[in-house]
């Protein structure tokens, strides 16, 4: 579970030099937009670290290689987006990690380099995943993004002996109570409609395998609980849980899956657990609250690398240091696998379905209703159903703030 961080350090330095501006296909930016130009991807592809930008490298169906440009405000360690020759396909690095990704996609959608008003925005990594829903080397498509880390914490030998966990929705008293302070990236929701397609789409391709991940899957099916776990991969619908900590345990997997309830009203399934995607959705909102990007077109994909709990009889401490991450490869694999169908299906589509847009008809947004419409999780839009203002501050209604002493 641990191998992809050390692979990720010691690919770094050689990532930085593929990548470099002298690399092949490096232009500068005015020689590929023209003089004036902007580049307008159909598809911009959004990995988070280098093995997920790297499983789209020397496929048959396009080369996000072509170009390489430097993007100022993304990382220092993936400081280029890649573009196909045509600029109708690009692909990003964020980094890993909230911050990473929230830095590295503001710098995106403000970048004079693109036009990305009808860009779809396809996010694309790998996550732990609950066996109760899904396996290793599973496509997983959400809809909902929750940040279920964004919590009261007590260490768990120091909780309230009747508290089933030691996380507490802010402001509140008690777990299973809904918070009470909101920050306004607790949740997001993605065009279900455009989930739909990406998700008919991804099954037309054929997800990868290996003995190595067949025989770890064995382990879980003792447990009835845990059948999809012990089931070869397939492409699932599902929801995702957001927390800088990588976590692992039944007890924790079992709190994040309530709090995944708690948050969206029942409406989301907990499945997937990774590092960046609400910080991306946030980035990608206020995006769209400018015109700068369509938040109707975001799709939101996690192939899965590892179990956020351990099989029957294995401590939380063995599935996290003892797996020996097998899972990771198809995980890896499977991000294209089941990827380049939706980006190509996009591309080969856009004049007859995708250009004018997949119109959402459920809620798509944050937990305040920023853009307008109201919420079905949370306390209902703080702006009356109508998008949010821009052009002056508006104190938050109806949801109170914290304010802690140091």
């Amino acid at each position: 579970m641990l191998a992809w961080v050390v692979a990720s350090f010691a690919l770094q330095s050689a990532l930085q030099l593929a990548f470099a501006p002298e690399a092949v296909g490096a232009i500068s930016v005015s020689r590929f937009r023209g003089r004036n130009a902007k580049i307008a991807p159909k598809v911009f592809i959004i990995d988070m670290f280098d093995s997920e930008g790297d499983a789209w490298n020397g496929i048959p169906e396009f080369n996000v290689l072509e170009h390489n440009i430097t993007i100022p405000g993304f990382s220092s360690l993936f400081p280029q987006a890649h573009c196909t020759k045509d600029g109708s396909i690009c692909q990003l690095v964020t980094g890993e990690a909230e911050i990473n990704a929230a830095s590295t996609i503001t710098a995106l959608v403000h970048s004079p380099v693109f036009d990305l008003k009808e860009t779809y925005f396809f996010i694309a990594g790998i996550a732990g995943i609950s066996p109760k829903v899904g396996t290793l080397g599973s496509a997983t498509f959400a809809q909902f993004a929750v940040q279920v880390a964004l919590q009261f914490e007590f260490d768990a030998r120091e909780k309230p002996a009747n508290f089933s966990t030691g996380y507490v929705p802010q402001g509140s008293t008690s777990p299973d109570e809904f918070p009470q302070s909101l920050y306004g990236t607790e949740v997001f929701a993605v065009n279900d409609n455009l989930r739909q397609l990406a998700i008919k789409m991804a099954k037309t391709g054929k997800l990868f395998d290996d003995a190595p991940s067949q025989a770890y899957r064995a382990n879980y099916a003792n447990n009835s609980a845990f059948a999809a776990g012990a089931a070869p991969p397939s492409v699932v619908a599902c929801d995702t849980a957001t927390s800088d900590v990588f976590w692992t345990g039944d007890l924790l997997g079992a709190a994040f899956e309530n709090t995944t309830k708690l948050f969206t009203n029942g409406s989301a399934t907990y499945c997937t657990t990774q590092q960046e995607d609400n910080a991306t959705l946030e980035a990608l909102l206020r995006g769209a609250l400018t015109g700068l990007v369509d938040f109707a077109r975001v799709i939101v994909m996690r192939t899965a690398s590892d179990f956020d709990r351990p099989f029957d009889g294995q401590s939380p401490a063995a599935n996290l240091f003892d797996s020996g991450d097998p899972g990771f490869e198809i995980s890896i694999q499977n991000i294209a696998a089941a990827g380049v169908p939706v980006v190509t299906g996009i591309v080969k589509e856009w004049t007859s379905t995708f250009k004018k847009g997949i119109k959402p008809t459920s809620y798509i947004g944050d937990i305040f209703g920023t853009l307008g419409g109201t919420p079905s999780f949370g306390p209902g839009s703080i702006f009356g159903g109508k998008k949010a203002p821009t052009k002056r501050s508006l104190r938050r209604r109806g949801v109170r703030s914290v304010v802690r002493s140091v």
